[in-house]
């Protein structure tokens, strides 16, 4: 069998073309852009024109884009950088339950080093917050609300826009995050039209290089640097840029948003074909926002759950036949303990750890989607035979 990957939503097959251009700049046009000489303003203008193909996506400024390492360096600095700049004004900030561990992570070193308080949102079965949760969460002291923008587990969309409004309306001097590594390239987002202040982005997930990322800001917005030297980036982000990664990151972009409602549908409708085939299948279960909801639910992402099986070893036997899924979040190093989302969105206990992910992307075949189905077909009746009761 040909080898086919469902594991998008922790990594992407990188797009020749980027990685021909981020070659050429790392082999000829490999100048310190901060260099007053020719190889410099030829690097600088990679980072000008990488900004502007970026900025005409989320319909901001060129001067709100800037460059990190990835989604967790985005979301340390969006969460670290306004705790301390706004440290006078108050120190409550709220996110919800089933964040990345970028956001949970992060969350939980401030509580504990730098005296903030955290509330933590519940989510329903779907994986979604409540706004009316929101509103009773509200405290005089409120400096940042960080809300995902797409869950990486089960794939639901939260209400940003409806978040950033109230927020903007009620409470304009809060700022708003949202972690958008798993919803940039899957949906249209325009952080000024939204209310949002904050926003993560990272360029392994949409076909661009690993170790790269970007962090929208809008004017005016109180933060504070967490990287300190030379002033690159206006000293929001000091450091010799990756020229050859923000090359990279903005020609996937640009990609992904040039065919972007054809491979949308796309995917969605790939994913209503999976969940139809695995349906089929004796007690699997879909996770998460319904199969067919294009409102609440991500096109690249379907959590399933098959009793009898631990996903691991369902994971595995799928490998060998060179079908390639996640189990939960592969965002986790070795992670052992049962997924913070999955937990919160009330799975069964026994169901927990026999849950697996699968996340397509523009290039997933139907035909794949059928092999894999058939896979499954096969393998659950053999394995389920020797689970131990």
């Amino acid at each position: 069998m040909k080898e086919i990957y469902l594991d998008n939503s922790a990594t992407t097959m990188m797009l020749p073309e980027a990685a021909a251009l981020m070659t050429k700049i790392f082999t000829e046009d490999y100048g310190n852009p901060s260099s007053a000489h020719m190889k410099g303003v030829e690097s600088e203008r990679y980072l000008r024109e990488a900004k502007e193909t970026l900025s005409k996506i989320l319909r901001c400024k060129p001067t709100e884009i800037f460059f990190t390492s990835g989604g967790t360096e985005s979301d340390n600095l969006a969460l670290i950088g306004t705790a301390r700049a706004k440290r006078r004004q108050g120190k409550h900030l709220i996110t919800s339950s089933i964040e990345h561990p970028a956001v949970l992570r992060t969350m939980e070193y401030l509580e504990k080093e730098e005296g903030c308080s955290v509330t933590y949102l519940p989510v329903n079965e779907k994986g979604l917050v409540s706004l009316d949760d929101l509103k009773s969460a509200m405290r005089d002291d409120t400096i940042l609300v960080s809300i995902m923008h797409t869950n990486n587990e089960v794939g639901s969309v939260q209400p940003i826009e409806a978040i950033g409004k109230f927020l903007k309306d009620k409470y304009p001097s809060v700022t708003f995050h949202t972690d958008a590594v798993q919803g940039f390239g899957k949906a249209r987002i325009y952080p000024h039209q939204a209310g949002i202040d904050l926003m993560s982005i990272s360029g392994h997930k949409i076909h661009g290089p690993k170790g790269t990322g970007i962090i929208y800001i809008a004017d005016k917005t109180k933060i504070d640097p967490i990287i300190f030297g030379g002033g690159q980036q206006n000293g929001m982000r000091s450091g010799t840029e990756n020229v050859p990664g923000a090359a990279g990151i903005a020609y996937a972009a640009g990609f992904l948003y040039d065919n972007f409602d054809s491979d949308r549908e796309k995917m969605y409708s790939l994913k209503r074909r999976l969940a139809e085939r695995l349906l089929e299948i004796e007690g699997v279960t879909v996770n998460g926002p319904a199969y067919d909801d294009e409102v609440n639910g991500a096109p690249h992402i379907l959590s399933a759950s098959f009793p009898g099986v631990r996903a691991e070893v369902l994971l595995h036997a799928l490998e060998d036949k060179r079908i390639y899924v996640s189990a939960g979040s592969a965002c986790a190093t070795h992670k052992s303990t049962p997924s913070d989302t999955l937990t919160n969105i009330g799975l069964k206990q026994d169901l927990l750890d026999s849950t697996l992910r699968f996340s397509m992307s523009v290039f997933t075949k139907e035909e794949e989607i059928d092999l894999l189905a058939e896979a499954l077909k096969e393998l659950l009746p053999e394995l389920r035979r020797f689970t131990r009761h």
